[in-house]
């Protein structure tokens, strides 16, 4: 059994084939007798962890194991701690309380139901009733100390003050370092410097969630399998006959194309329950196990559509000999007279610079919700961001939800109130309005500062305001949110341009659960985790190609009193609109619960600005310098066709701290 346990611990918790070190398996296992944990319990509390505290790499030493250990000892005390409170809302006078001599009643289990006795008056009664251990009373909704006491019973210790968070604007990692910075103009330019394009038909997302039927559902999930099949036929110029069924048993070789799949459906994927499921009009739906013992290295998740070369002998397994590798999508590229137009729209009108100049390069910033930790609805850190924004004249802010989270404890239980400045009628107030007075003042004040500031505001399957409640999502309406005129609301993915630059985008925190997901074998192409859970995207052309996504009770807790988030949401039968179309985004951005981060992966810059606000304090955000296309680029290539937009090697990214 030990050696079962041990087995299971170096597959969590060790990376590719090194296997743990003897005192590092041992403090696990130790931590696992002292609270009854399995193994995957200890994971997934490591993991969250890793989140809390902000860890830049998730690997298991022996000093940060300590540190975990007294972590989840201080949370089982505190526990401990607020368990009387939580008794005594549900006990009827069970203490023993002192009374007077002679008496019989000596649990007060006769308070209320006698009448005080002859010679006893009614206000020496009261008077031994303000001596007797105080009972539990139901506090008022309004009570500070409610939520308070909750947050004590789910062992959450209430965060520092925002201003007092250590290292604010901190530059913790720079993509580019080469280029130096933006600098901020004197004054506001003239006009906007950014032109928005849609590449995405935002149109489509207003589909009627809450009515998939399974008919449509299984059609898509077969067509992608289908469409991936005819891909790599014309990559590697295979003939029709090359490909077959996984599940047929053959003496010849052949190329399966499928889905990667489990056996188990609640269990985490393995080698021993990685199966391939195979399209209906190939394989009649039929899934097959997959021997990978012949493969030098592999990298898996559940969703991922693969070509395989091999063999099926025996008719009970297919013996994987290769992984054929899929086409990845075109460059984004434009005509050279495209790119001389844009390049003189980032001069900000025709007096704001000399033609002889080189454009001011673009200054964006990218940033994630939740926008304010779990203690208060004060909205600090993205104020502060707006400030920030408009004191170097940002050409456009980014931001994606949550903007109004169901899974802030707050917002949850409706104990809170709105600034004392915000004239509503109570009777009529919704969530409408909580946007208004809360979220909408920062963004005013924003272009008060900056009146050609570019806003784009990307919803998220947490946002309570949204009533399209499945991912693709539609954007949110924006009557009665206060929000000011140059403010965009889209979609939940969006591919657009801006300028040039094509800038694809999901709040969807889809690089958390593939990292949950996948396996990992061998000597794996790529060994960077987080490198390696974004070329998933790019090479699955799609913003969520994992399927089924996690379960949502494996998802980080909350802190709501049901401690449990909503999800991923998919509705699969509009899954199609979350794929990626005819070229590479420049620029991915997919806000994650992992450490924020800026790489270029298959020549696309992709960005994890992180989230603005943690659960118990202050986040990060990413702030982008492009630089435009230089003249002399486009003069050497104006007798081509088309010139890439390489955005990758002329941007300068920074992770910062809020």
């Amino acid at each position: 059994m030990s050696d079962e346990i041990l087995a299971e611990l170096n597959e969590r918790f060790g990376s590719g084939s090194d296997s743990l070190q003897p005192d590092v398996a041992a403090e696990l296992q130790s931590i696992m007798r002292l609270h009854q944990l399995s193994a995957q319990d200890v994971f997934f509390k490591w993991e969250s962890y890793c989140i809390k505290m902000d860890m830049d790499e998730q690997k298991a030493s022996i000093d940060t194991l300590r540190a975990f250990k007294q972590d989840l000892q201080d949370a089982l005390e505190r526990s401990h701690r607020a368990q009387p409170n939580i008794k005594t809302e549900k006990r009827a006078g069970a203490t023993p309380r002192t009374v007077a001599k002679g008496s019989t009643d000596v649990f007060g289990m006769l308070d209320g139901l006698t009448t005080p006795a002859a010679g006893r008056s009614a206000k020496a009664s009261l008077k031994r009733k303000h001596l007797d251990t105080p009972r539990a009373k139901p506090e008022p909704a309004s009570s500070p100390l409610k939520l308070e006491d909750r947050l004590n019973s789910l062992g959450i210790v209430p965060p520092p003050s925002f201003n007092d968070r250590q290292n604010p604007g901190e530059v913790i990692e720079i993509l580019n370092e080469t280029f130096p910075a933006a600098e901020p103009p004197i004054a506001p330019f003239g006009e906007p410097r950014i032109k928005l394009t849609a590449a995405s038909d935002q149109k489509k997302l207003g589909y009627k969630p809450l009515a998939m039927k399974l008919s449509e559902a299984s059609e898509i999930l077969d067509d992608r399998i289908d469409d991936f099949m005819a891909l790599a036929m014309e990559h590697h110029n295979l003939d029709d006959s090359a490909f077959g069924s996984a599940a047929i048993q053959s003496t010849s070789e052949i190329v399966a194309v499928g889905r990667i799949a489990s056996d188990s459906p609640g269990g985490k994927l393995n080698a021993a329950s990685l199966v391939l499921e195979t399209s209906r009009r190939m394989g009649g739906g039929l899934r097959v196990p997959l021997n990978l013992g012949k493969l030098p290295g592999y990298q898996f998740f559940p969703g991922q559509i693969v070509a395989l070369r091999g063999i099926n002998t025996s008719g009970r397994e297919f013996t994987v000999q290769e992984v054929l590798t899929i086409p990845l999508l075109p460059n984004a590229a434009s005509t050279p007279s495209a790119l001389e137009s844009l390049r003189e729209k980032t001069r900000g009108g025709p007096d704001a610079m000399d033609s002889d100049t080189e454009p001011m390069p673009l200054n964006i910033i990218f940033a994630s919700g939740p926008y304010t930790a779990d203690d208060n609805l004060d909205f600090e850190p993205l104020r502060t961001l707006c400030n920030e924004a408009a004191d170097i004249y940002a050409d456009a802010v980014v931001l994606t939800g949550p903007f109004i989270d169901m899974e802030h404890p707050l917002i949850a239980s409706g104990d809170f109130d709105l600034p004392e400045e915000a004239t509503y009628d109570p009777d009529a107030a919704t969530m409408s309005s909580v946007f208004k007075h809360l979220v909408s003042p920062a963004l005013n004040r924003l272009v008060a500062a900056n009146p050609h500031v570019t806003i784009l505001l990307i919803p998220s399957v947490r946002d309570v305001l949204d009533k399209h409640v499945a991912w693709p999502q539609d954007a949110f309406p924006r009557k009665d949110l206060g929000l000011p005129k140059s403010a965009k609301i889209i979609g939940n993915p969006m591919t657009l341009s801006m300028n040039e630059m094509v800038l694809g985008i999901s709040s969807q925190d889809i690089l958390w659960e593939l990292r949950h997901e996948e396996l990992v074998g061998g000597k794996p192409s790529d060994s960077a985790l987080l490198s390696r859970v974004s070329r998933y995207l790019i090479e699955q052309r799609h913003y969520f190609p994992l399927f089924p996504p996690v379960d949502r009770a494996k998802l980080p807790k909350t802190g709501t009193a049901e401690g449990v988030p909503p999800g991923a949401m998919l509705d699969v039968s509009y899954l199609k609109l979350g794929e990626m179309l005819n070229v590479r985004p420049d620029v991915l951005v997919v806000p994650s619960a992992l450490p924020p981060f800026a790489k270029v992966v298959e020549s696309v810059l992709v960005i994890n600005p992180g989230y603005l606000s943690k659960r118990r304090g202050a986040g990060t955000y990413a702030r982008m310098t492009l630089y435009p296309v230089s003249q002399a680029v486009i003069a050497s290539s104006s007798g081509s066709g088309m010139l890439a937009h390489k955005v990758f090697e002329r941007a300068r990214v920074e992770i910062t701290r809020i």
